[in-house]
């Protein structure tokens, strides 16, 4: 290590306030940063102190796969944030580190495998159908938010997990509270205890075995491989996470319907959809400013600066999903990018389990769109078009459009 890292100044400290963006506009904040350095310095709306952040995609990867940067540790800091709240159970497996975060994911693997996702494609098809049929008959305009991209991914990541289907309203509305910073900590807070003391209960009166996640849950517990309380974090975290594809799918429908050309060609070549997703996902803003955070175990030396044992680290995905050196022309959307080695789904041991499974309910949806609403428009002008505001993640509020 270069002796000049320990005694160069620190970047200052940048504010990061909680912002409510159009549409898939990029952060100006995170550009900002990103044209300050490679790694700068944070301060987000909650928590105390501030964080470095890492922009440059080699660096992001680099930070996520050392095991030198803990995720469990910051169970233990109030570590500055975007939330006023913070999301996690004890024993959350986003707050794990191997070896326990390897043993944990194992005991869910089998249902995100290809074996797994293709367990419930047919019921999601089938699912998608019913939906889509309802639209047709009932004609337009509808609110895809409403009438398609919310019911879908819920009862898909259901199928998935094993909740009955009369409980799936109650799911829906506490992963919004839980994902939101609108209506305060408390009611957030509330939402994630009643979520937990649901899976507590199910997973107490459920057999172990099948091959739903709550079955797989339950066969570990009584195994011995993972305790009761790590099930429930793990369900939680599926539970919730499930609920991206809505707004992942909602801000690529606006990408499509905002840019006619790149619509017209996925409905004249779908040969080229699967290399068009992965461009949508790169493009898109998932999120809020920055997920979740990582402790330094030791001194460790980041394109150049050093970061000292026990600092907290935040990697931005979607900063390196931006970056020219890996992405040519990064801020245009090139259905024709190959190849397109995005992050959007995370990258090291923390990757989103989910991942497979997102791709395939993100294909579903997006053929669906193209091809049974020929005409698909908004119906409205796009400046009254309203987003998500205080939410983590990001998306349209509704999209009502017509066809």
């Amino acid at each position: 290590m270069l002796d000049e890292t320990t005694t160069a100044p620190l970047p200052p400290v940048r504010e990061w306030p909680a912002l409510d963006l159009f549409g898939v506009d990029f952060d100006p904040v995170l550009a900002e940063l990103m044209r300050e350095g490679p790694v700068t310095r944070i301060k987000l709306p909650n928590g105390e102190g501030w964080a470095w952040l890492v922009t440059r995609y080699d660096d992001v990867r680099m930070v996520t796969n050392d095991p030198r940067f803990s995720r469990k540790l910051v169970v233990q800091h109030d570590v500055t944030r975007l939330a006023p709240h913070f999301i996690p159970v004890d024993g959350a497996v986003g707050f794990e580190d191997p070896p326990d975060h390897t043993r944990l994911r194992r005991a869910v693997a089998p249902a995100f495998t290809t074996r797994g996702v293709e367990r419930v494609r047919q019921r999601a098809r089938e699912s998608l159908d019913e939906l889509v049929e309802e639209l047709l008959q009932d004609g337009p305009p509808a609110d895809f938010t409403e009438r398609l991209l919310g019911p879908f991914p819920l009862a898909v990541v259901c199928e998935l997990m094993g909740v009955a289907e009369a409980d799936r309203p109650r799911m829906h509305e506490w992963t919004s509270l839980i994902l939101s910073s609108a209506q305060g900590a408390e009611r957030s807070q509330q939402a994630k205890e009643e979520m937990c003391a649901y899976f507590t209960e199910v997973l107490r009166e459920r057999p172990s075995g099948g091959e739903d996640v709550i079955g797989l849950l339950a066969a570990a517990i009584e195994n011995g491989e993972i305790t009761a309380s790590e099930a429930v974090g793990l369900a939680l975290l599926i539970q919730i996470g499930g609920e991206a594809v809505t707004n992942n799918v909602g801000n690529m429908l606006f990408l499509l319907l905002t840019h006619p050309e790149h619509l017209a060609r996925m409905r004249e070549e779908p040969e080229i959809r699967p290399r068009a997703i992965d461009e949508l996902l790169r493009y898109i803003p998932h999120r809020s400013a920055v997920g979740l955070s990582r402790i330094a175990l030791e001194d460790v030396t980041v394109a150049g600066v050093r970061i000292r044992a026990g600092d907290p680290v935040y990697v931005s995905y979607l900063a390196a999903n931006r970056d020219p050196e890996v992405f040519a022309d990064p801020e245009s959307l090139d259905f024709d990018r190959s190849p397109n080695p995005h992050v959007a789904f995370g990258y090291g041991p923390h990757y989103c389990v989910g991942a497979m499974l997102a791709r395939l309910e993100s294909e579903l949806l997006v053929d669906a769109m193209v091809d049974r609403f020929p005409g698909l428009r908004f119906a409205v002008p796009v400046e009254e078009l309203r987003f998500r505001r205080g939410a983590l993640i990001r998306g349209p509020e509704s999209l009502p459009v017509t066809w």
